[in-house]
């Protein structure tokens, strides 16, 4: 069971449609769920319900809470069997986010960071230079002011700077490249950390895109119009997305984009995006679902996804070949996914994680539309989620 817009569908539809070729006495029958909050909840609904699919696609933020309860079956024991692919042919950064209590639990098939997409045809009437590789705050929000424009002088914006959610996962970073956290401890949380200083700051100059600057659309009308379809119309010129964008992206045919790093402040910092093939610990075909696994992990199975644009590959191979690096699709500018794996840091791995996001993300989006302050909003995050901390040590302790 897998996830995402119809674009994405079709990679795995080529997965599948490639394994069945490759291994015909195996069927796979894909489970599309469009949207990711239902994904989501058909994933409780179905584990809690005994009767999961045999493979599913989760991302390292959530998968915690199946492992906490074992309801998944450790994939370290096939792979270190396995005769086609190996631990060290995948980037360290995934694998160690799959590995729940020294096991590798699910294997991951990407491995993105947060970038900036950009309508390069909006840079170029308003004859801006395309982001550097090592542009700044400064820099960014200059750029994103120049691109907010009201065209018609009647008080509503015509085009936007910036798209960006407002939520704990899209600020996280940018307090990375301040040289703050977000939790006290990246193993073993117990609180997140955004009322000290330096987290502050960088909570204050995320709000300041809106509140201050003007540069990303108002709630009313990010929930009229929402910031990613206003990009691929040609009135947003900056989103920010990892790599599962870009199939969508590509089918755009009215303008011109491409990709850029995040900015930087006091260091360069991005977040990691990764989902992996995770598999029931009830399931009766361990074997044959393992084999799927192993295939789509293979150079032959992640060039198939790869060529579908939707990922930046786990292994290092197909990540570091033209298949990845040199399509005749956009973005042109595919190496910046590679160039700045070593940047990328991640969130916490524990089972309470999504009601931590999803607690905190309410008071973010209050703060960035000035509902309250940025000091009362890290004070509320911090006392709304603490309960979720004290859930998690006991949950998450080896039985």
């Amino acid at each position: 069971m897998v996830f995402g817009d119809p674009a994405e569908y079709n990679a795995y539809a080529s997965l599948v449609d490639a394994f069945h070729e490759a291994h015909p006495d195996i069927r796979v029958e894909l489970l599309h769920i469009p949207s990711q909050q239902e994904y989501r909840t058909r994933l409780v609904t179905e584990f809690a319900g005994g009767s999961p699919p045999d493979i599913t696609l989760m991302n390292y933020r959530r998968y915690a809470n199946f492992a906490a309860n074992n309801l998944l079956e450790p994939l370290g024991p096939y792979l270190e069997e396995s005769e086609i692919i190996q631990p060290e042919d995948f980037y360290e950064g995934p694998m160690e986010s799959f590995t729940w209590q020294g096991t590798l639990m699910c294997l991951p098939q990407n491995i993105s960071s947060l970038v900036v997409y950009y309508n390069q045809d909006l840079f170029d009437a308003a004859g801006l230079a395309y982001p550097a590789d090592d542009w700044t705050w400064d820099d960014f929000v200059a750029t994103a002011v120049a691109l907010t424009k009201d065209n018609d002088g009647d008080g509503i914006m015509d085009q936007y700077g910036l798209g960006v959610e407002p939520t704990l996962f899209r600020l996280a970073p940018f307090i990375w490249q301040n040289n703050a956290p977000i939790v006290d401890d990246q193993f073993r949380p117990n609180r997140l950390t955004l009322t000290r200083p330096p987290s502050l700051e960088a909570f204050q100059w995320f709000v300041d895109l809106y509140q201050v600057h003007g540069v990303t659309p108002g709630r009313v009308e990010e929930a009229s119009q929402d910031s990613e379809s206003r990009f691929i119309a040609g009135t947003t010129a900056m989103y920010l997305n990892s790599r599962r964008g870009t199939p969508t992206y590509r089918e755009i045919q009215g303008f011109t984009w491409d990709i850029a790093p995040l900015p930087q402040n006091k260091t360069a910092a991005g977040i990691l995006h990764s989902d992996a093939y995770c598999l029931s610990a009830t399931t009766e075909n361990k074997d044959a679902a393992w084999t799927f696994i192993e295939y789509a992990n293979s150079v032959a199975g992640q060039t198939v996804v790869a060529a579908s644009g939707r990922t930046v590959p786990s292994l290092i191979a197909v990540a570091e070949s033209p298949a990845f690096l040199e399509p005749d699709l956009p973005p042109a500018r595919n190496r910046v996914f590679i160039d700045t794996i070593p940047d990328l840091q991640r969130v916490p791995v524990i089972s309470t994680w999504q009601e931590v996001e999803r607690t905190a993300d309410q008071e973010v989006e209050r703060a960035f539309y000035g509902d309250i302050s940025v000091q009362e909003a890290a004070t509320l995050m911090f006392q709304r989620t603490e309960e979720y901390f004290i859930i998690a040590t006991f949950a998450d302790s080896p039985q």
